[in-house]
Protein backbone atom coordinates (compact mmCIF):
# COMPACT_ATOMS: atom_id res chain seq x y z
CA UNK A 1 0.00 0.00 0.00
CA UNK A 2 0.79 3.60 -0.24
CA UNK A 3 0.76 5.71 3.07
CA UNK A 4 0.52 8.89 0.94
CA UNK A 5 -2.86 10.94 1.78
CA UNK A 6 -4.98 11.42 -1.63
CA UNK A 7 -5.40 14.82 -2.28
CA UNK A 8 -9.11 14.71 -0.84
CA UNK A 9 -7.64 13.10 2.24
CA UNK A 10 -5.25 16.27 2.64
CA UNK A 11 -7.93 18.20 2.58
CA UNK A 12 -9.92 16.33 5.02
CA UNK A 13 -6.52 16.31 7.62
CA UNK A 14 -6.55 20.12 7.19
CA UNK A 15 -10.17 20.31 8.07
CA UNK A 16 -9.80 18.35 10.97
CA UNK A 17 -6.59 20.27 11.42
CA UNK A 18 -8.25 23.36 11.72
CA UNK A 19 -10.96 22.49 13.70
CA UNK A 20 -8.75 21.16 16.37
CA UNK A 21 -6.49 24.13 16.62
CA UNK A 22 -9.46 26.55 16.36
CA UNK A 23 -11.21 25.16 19.32
CA UNK A 24 -9.68 22.52 20.93
CA UNK A 25 -8.07 23.53 24.70
CA UNK A 26 -4.99 25.56 24.04
CA UNK A 27 -4.63 25.07 28.26
CA UNK A 28 -4.96 23.03 31.32
CA UNK A 29 -7.31 26.25 32.36
CA UNK A 30 -9.64 25.78 29.22
CA UNK A 31 -10.56 22.23 29.75
CA UNK A 32 -13.95 21.91 31.13
CA UNK A 33 -14.65 25.39 29.60
CA UNK A 34 -18.52 25.62 28.73
CA UNK A 35 -18.72 27.90 26.23
CA UNK A 36 -15.75 26.57 24.28
CA UNK A 37 -16.99 23.12 24.36
CA UNK A 38 -20.89 24.11 23.07
CA UNK A 39 -18.98 25.83 19.99
CA UNK A 40 -16.42 22.78 19.81
CA UNK A 41 -20.00 19.92 19.89
CA UNK A 42 -21.43 22.49 17.10
CA UNK A 43 -18.40 22.41 15.33
CA UNK A 44 -17.79 18.68 14.90
CA UNK A 45 -21.62 18.18 14.71
CA UNK A 46 -21.66 20.48 11.56
CA UNK A 47 -18.68 18.15 9.78
CA UNK A 48 -20.19 14.98 9.82
CA UNK A 49 -17.16 13.46 11.02
CA UNK A 50 -19.28 11.23 13.11
CA UNK A 51 -20.80 9.77 10.34
CA UNK A 52 -17.72 9.32 8.10
CA UNK A 53 -18.32 5.25 7.93
CA UNK A 54 -22.11 5.72 6.59
CA UNK A 55 -21.04 8.37 4.50
CA UNK A 56 -18.80 5.94 2.07
CA UNK A 57 -15.81 6.86 4.31
CA UNK A 58 -12.65 4.37 4.59
CA UNK A 59 -10.91 3.46 7.71
CA UNK A 60 -8.50 5.59 6.49
CA UNK A 61 -10.43 8.66 6.41
CA UNK A 62 -11.95 7.66 10.20
CA UNK A 63 -8.47 7.33 11.63
CA UNK A 64 -6.97 10.32 9.90
CA UNK A 65 -9.87 12.35 11.97
CA UNK A 66 -8.86 10.80 15.36
CA UNK A 67 -5.13 11.26 14.83
CA UNK A 68 -5.65 15.07 14.14
CA UNK A 69 -8.42 15.25 16.76
CA UNK A 70 -5.92 13.77 19.63
CA UNK A 71 -3.41 15.97 18.62
CA UNK A 72 -5.21 19.03 19.17
CA UNK A 73 -7.02 17.32 22.12
CA UNK A 74 -10.48 17.79 21.10
CA UNK A 75 -12.36 17.21 24.10
CA UNK A 76 -16.10 15.98 22.45
CA UNK A 77 -17.05 12.49 21.63
CA UNK A 78 -15.42 11.01 18.52
CA UNK A 79 -14.35 7.42 18.79
CA UNK A 80 -17.38 6.16 19.84
CA UNK A 81 -19.99 7.96 17.90
CA UNK A 82 -17.84 7.72 14.76
CA UNK A 83 -18.31 3.30 15.85
CA UNK A 84 -21.51 3.18 16.44
CA UNK A 85 -21.86 4.79 12.90
CA UNK A 86 -20.10 2.19 11.47
CA UNK A 87 -21.72 -0.46 13.49
CA UNK A 88 -25.09 0.96 12.54
CA UNK A 89 -24.26 0.83 8.69
CA UNK A 90 -23.33 -3.01 8.99
CA UNK A 91 -26.92 -3.26 10.82
CA UNK A 92 -28.68 -1.39 7.98
CA UNK A 93 -30.08 0.48 10.87
CA UNK A 94 -29.78 2.64 14.04
CA UNK A 95 -27.51 1.83 16.95
CA UNK A 96 -28.43 3.76 20.28
CA UNK A 97 -25.43 5.90 21.35
CA UNK A 98 -24.29 5.90 24.24
CA UNK A 99 -23.02 9.36 26.03
CA UNK A 100 -21.82 7.31 29.21
CA UNK A 101 -17.86 8.29 30.08
CA UNK A 102 -16.23 5.16 31.17
CA UNK A 103 -13.50 5.27 34.05
CA UNK A 104 -10.53 6.90 32.77
CA UNK A 105 -7.60 8.90 33.17
CA UNK A 106 -8.10 11.10 30.54
CA UNK A 107 -9.21 14.76 31.23
CA UNK A 108 -10.18 15.27 27.46
CA UNK A 109 -13.41 12.99 27.55
CA UNK A 110 -12.07 10.80 24.14
CA UNK A 111 -13.38 7.92 25.34
CA UNK A 112 -17.37 9.44 26.09
CA UNK A 113 -19.04 7.02 24.34
CA UNK A 114 -17.21 4.49 23.65
CA UNK A 115 -18.67 0.78 23.36
CA UNK A 116 -15.68 -1.86 23.47
CA UNK A 117 -18.24 -4.93 22.85
CA UNK A 118 -21.62 -3.61 21.91
CA UNK A 119 -24.08 -6.11 22.34
CA UNK A 120 -25.01 -5.63 18.63
CA UNK A 121 -21.85 -7.27 17.76
CA UNK A 122 -24.04 -10.75 17.90
CA UNK A 123 -25.90 -9.64 14.85
CA UNK A 124 -23.54 -9.51 13.16
CA UNK A 125 -21.34 -12.09 11.05
CA UNK A 126 -18.57 -12.95 12.17
CA UNK A 127 -16.37 -10.96 9.06
CA UNK A 128 -18.71 -8.22 9.81
CA UNK A 129 -18.18 -8.15 13.50
CA UNK A 130 -14.20 -8.50 13.02
CA UNK A 131 -14.24 -5.94 10.16
CA UNK A 132 -15.81 -3.71 12.93
CA UNK A 133 -12.97 -4.87 15.73
CA UNK A 134 -10.10 -3.98 13.12
CA UNK A 135 -11.77 -0.71 12.54
CA UNK A 136 -11.61 0.09 16.42
CA UNK A 137 -7.99 -0.54 16.76
CA UNK A 138 -7.12 1.38 13.63
CA UNK A 139 -9.34 4.35 15.06
CA UNK A 140 -7.79 4.03 18.79
CA UNK A 141 -3.96 3.56 17.34
CA UNK A 142 -4.43 6.89 15.45
CA UNK A 143 -5.85 8.40 18.55
CA UNK A 144 -2.48 7.59 20.19
CA UNK A 145 -0.31 8.49 17.50
CA UNK A 146 -1.70 12.01 17.39
CA UNK A 147 -1.48 11.93 21.03
CA UNK A 148 2.22 11.84 20.16
CA UNK A 149 2.38 14.17 17.48
CA UNK A 150 0.94 17.04 19.69
CA UNK A 151 3.28 16.72 23.10
CA UNK A 152 6.53 16.19 20.49
CA UNK A 153 5.28 19.37 18.84
CA UNK A 154 4.40 20.73 22.49
CA UNK A 155 7.99 20.06 23.56
CA UNK A 156 9.92 21.33 20.66
CA UNK A 157 8.28 24.74 20.54
CA UNK A 158 9.02 25.05 24.24
CA UNK A 159 12.60 23.45 23.77
CA UNK A 160 12.88 26.80 21.48
CA UNK A 161 11.81 29.47 23.58
CA UNK A 162 13.30 27.74 26.87
CA UNK A 163 16.75 29.67 27.67
CA UNK A 164 19.66 27.82 29.88
CA UNK A 165 22.82 29.17 29.65
CA UNK A 166 22.17 31.92 27.39
CA UNK A 167 21.01 30.01 24.85
CA UNK A 168 17.34 28.25 23.75
CA UNK A 169 17.60 24.71 25.43
CA UNK A 170 16.60 23.44 21.69
CA UNK A 171 20.23 24.05 20.68
CA UNK A 172 21.92 22.04 22.62
CA UNK A 173 22.78 18.56 21.24
CA UNK A 174 21.07 15.99 24.45
CA UNK A 175 17.77 18.02 23.56
CA UNK A 176 17.98 17.83 20.41
CA UNK A 177 18.69 14.15 20.04
CA UNK A 178 15.47 13.56 22.08
CA UNK A 179 13.03 15.12 20.00
CA UNK A 180 14.74 13.82 16.99
CA UNK A 181 14.74 10.49 18.10
CA UNK A 182 10.84 11.11 19.52
CA UNK A 183 9.94 12.23 15.40
CA UNK A 184 11.77 9.13 13.82
CA UNK A 185 9.24 7.20 16.58
CA UNK A 186 6.48 9.17 15.31
CA UNK A 187 7.39 8.59 11.84
CA UNK A 188 7.41 4.71 12.15
CA UNK A 189 3.98 5.11 14.19
CA UNK A 190 2.06 6.89 10.98
CA UNK A 191 3.10 4.03 8.81
CA UNK A 192 2.37 1.56 10.60
CA UNK A 193 -0.79 2.89 11.86
CA UNK A 194 -2.08 3.92 8.14
CA UNK A 195 -1.38 0.31 7.41
CA UNK A 196 -3.97 -0.86 10.10
CA UNK A 197 -6.21 1.52 8.96
CA UNK A 198 -5.82 0.47 5.08
CA UNK A 199 -6.11 -2.64 5.90
CA UNK A 200 -9.67 -2.43 7.40
CA UNK A 201 -11.71 -2.48 3.95
CA UNK A 202 -8.56 -4.08 1.91
CA UNK A 203 -7.18 -7.15 3.65
CA UNK A 204 -8.86 -10.44 4.51
CA UNK A 205 -10.60 -9.71 8.01
CA UNK A 206 -7.90 -11.89 10.21
CA UNK A 207 -5.12 -10.04 8.29
CA UNK A 208 -6.46 -6.69 9.29
CA UNK A 209 -7.31 -7.67 13.10
CA UNK A 210 -3.64 -8.47 13.33
CA UNK A 211 -2.63 -5.62 11.67
CA UNK A 212 -4.62 -3.66 13.85
CA UNK A 213 -3.05 -5.38 17.11
CA UNK A 214 -0.20 -5.00 15.61
CA UNK A 215 0.13 -1.21 15.01
CA UNK A 216 -1.35 -0.81 18.47
CA UNK A 217 0.83 -2.26 20.10
CA UNK A 218 3.78 -0.62 18.42
CA UNK A 219 2.26 2.88 18.55
CA UNK A 220 1.49 2.82 22.30
CA UNK A 221 5.14 2.03 22.97
CA UNK A 222 6.36 4.08 21.03
CA UNK A 223 3.71 6.91 21.88
CA UNK A 224 5.03 6.41 25.51
CA UNK A 225 8.20 6.82 24.93
CA UNK A 226 7.34 10.25 23.28
CA UNK A 227 5.27 11.51 26.02
CA UNK A 228 8.26 10.76 28.74
CA UNK A 229 10.43 12.70 26.40
CA UNK A 230 8.57 15.55 26.56
CA UNK A 231 7.69 15.92 30.38
CA UNK A 232 11.49 15.39 30.22
CA UNK A 233 12.55 18.01 27.88
CA UNK A 234 9.92 20.44 29.73
CA UNK A 235 12.01 19.98 32.87
CA UNK A 236 10.72 21.06 36.33
CA UNK A 237 7.41 22.26 34.57
CA UNK A 238 6.62 19.26 32.54
CA UNK A 239 5.33 17.76 36.03
CA UNK A 240 2.87 20.72 36.93
CA UNK A 241 -0.64 20.11 36.44
CA UNK A 242 -0.40 23.54 34.12
CA UNK A 243 1.49 21.40 31.57
CA UNK A 244 -0.46 20.39 28.70
CA UNK A 245 2.40 17.42 28.41
CA UNK A 246 0.50 15.14 31.10
CA UNK A 247 -2.59 15.65 29.34
CA UNK A 248 -1.41 14.30 26.66
CA UNK A 249 0.48 11.38 28.58
CA UNK A 250 -3.25 10.94 30.22
CA UNK A 251 -5.05 10.30 26.82
CA UNK A 252 -2.19 7.83 25.31
CA UNK A 253 -2.67 5.81 28.04
CA UNK A 254 -6.61 5.65 28.04
CA UNK A 255 -6.54 4.76 24.22
CA UNK A 256 -3.92 2.27 25.07
CA UNK A 257 -5.96 0.70 27.54
CA UNK A 258 -9.21 0.31 25.08
CA UNK A 259 -9.09 -2.24 22.77
CA UNK A 260 -5.84 -3.47 24.71
CA UNK A 261 -3.76 -6.04 22.32
CA UNK A 262 -1.45 -8.63 24.34
CA UNK A 263 1.60 -9.92 23.03
CA UNK A 264 0.15 -13.55 22.97
CA UNK A 265 -2.80 -12.32 20.67
CA UNK A 266 -0.43 -11.62 17.79
CA UNK A 267 0.49 -14.77 15.10
CA UNK A 268 3.93 -12.80 14.48
CA UNK A 269 7.10 -11.90 16.59
CA UNK A 270 7.46 -8.27 17.88
CA UNK A 271 10.73 -7.93 19.85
Amino acid sequence: MDVRLTEEQQLLSSAAADLADDLGPGSVAELGEQARLARLEKAVDATGFRTLRSDGASGVEVAIVAGEFARGLVDVPYLGPVLADDLARRLGGQVQRSDAAPASVDLTGSLIGVVEAPAELAQLSEEEAGRWYALALAASTADIVGAAQGTHALATEYAKVREQYGSAIGSYQAVGHLLAESLALIEGSISVSRHAAWAVDELPVQEAIEAGRVAKIYCARAAMTVCETSIQVHGGIGNTWECLAHIYLRRVLAATETWPVKLEELTIGLS
